[in-house]
């Protein structure tokens, strides 16, 4: 079972004292060749690849390797984002309005101790420890389209697990129609939550049918490393069907509710972002297209060939059926 901690939980070793997943591999494989007797042509080579090794890790954090993933539509076949691209052309307005706010307002954010309190509708509610939420359930990588309302896109290869594993575990009741999300508002920290450019916290929510489907991810990580500060770090939801803004970051809350939980751009535009907010090329949102999209890291900047954007941001065939008969312009 989940173990309810303190704030005095385990700190993750520095970057610096983790051997990087690709440079351990190289080495394994030159210990093979030693004792095999091959070793001495290749030790040359492999002096080289060492080096490239050591830049292999897209950032250097600590590493979070996660397993092939059985969800089925859970790897796109695209080419993922440059690991740059992806940290650094962010919204998360807590650091900034700016896509290039957050990886410069971020840097000394403070992730560790970190707890995220289960609340409501549910047999175990309490205060879990980050720590004790990583080892819930087995990591798995989970390479996801990213698309944003604004029409730009990316593709993440993401490390967490189904938000399923944590639902069940925290057994809701009956009376648990819907999951709310809050995340961290801390003044100190975020310099923006001191603006009114939306309701602080940040919040988000999910039917509890979208939360259980197995493509909602509980994600503590990225490209084989821990969340970046800028991308939601320590612990974020993302959910691939849906625009980027209902995948909430730094979480700190996970509430079950009966009545449709009320999330922070809904509150500030309710005629602009819906409660749903699923990826619909059909549906435009009121000052441009949602038709077509930019994928950042392709080239040309503003002036980039767009793509056609598709239905569920692509994964229709998973998740269509959980909205099997409801009218899609009006449930935007």
């Amino acid at each position: 079972m989940l173990i309810r901690s303190g704030d005095n939980g385990f700190l993750h070793p520095a970057s610096s004292e983790i051997t990087p997943q690709a440079v351990y591999r190289q080495r394994r494989d030159l210990l093979r060749l030693m004792a095999s007797g091959t070793a001495g042509a290749a030790l040359a080579s492999w002096a080289g690849r060492q080096a490239l090794a050591d830049t292999a890790r897209p950032g250097k954090l600590a590493a979070l390797p996660g397993g092939k993933s059985p969800v089925p539509g859970a790897i796109a076949i695209d080419k993922p984002t440059d690991y740059k691209d992806a940290t650094s052309y962010n919204n998360f307005y807590e650091f900034g309005t700016d896509k290039s706010d957050p990886a410069e307002n971020a840097t000394k954010f403070q992730t560790r101790p970190w707890t995220v309190e289960i609340e409501g509708a549910v047999k175990k509610p309490g205060r879990y420890a980050f720590e004790d939420l990583l080892k819930l359930a087995p990591q798995e990588e989970r390479i996801y389209r990213l698309r944003c309302v604004e029409g730009w896109s990316m593709v993440i290869p993401w490390v967490g697990y189904s938000l399923s594993a944590l639902v069940n575990k925290v057994e809701p009741t009956g009376n648990a129609k819907f999951v709310e999300f809050v995340t961290l508002a801390d003044p100190k920290q975020m310099p923006y939550v001191k603006s009114h450019v939306l309701d602080w916290p940040y919040t988000e929510g999910l039917r509890m049918d979208e939360a259980m489907h197995p493509l909602a991810l509980l994600a503590f990580g990225m490209y084989g490393e821990v969340l970046p500060n800028q991308n939601g770090a320590p612990v974020r939801l993302v959910v691939p069907w849906k625009y980027g803004f209902k995948s909430a970051k730094s979480l700190v809350k996970i509430r079950f509710v009966e009545k449709m939980p009320p999330t922070a751009w809904n509150k500030a535009a309710a005629n602009e972002y819906g409660f749903y907010s699923n990826v619909n090329p059909n549906v435009d949102h009121p000052r441009w297209s949602q038709a077509t999209e930019r994928r950042i890291g392709e080239g040309g900047g503003l002036f980039a060939k767009r793509r056609k954007t598709e239905m569920f941001n692509g994964y229709e065939p998973q998740v269509g059926q959980l909205y099997a008969g409801m009218d899609l312009k009006k449930n935007y």
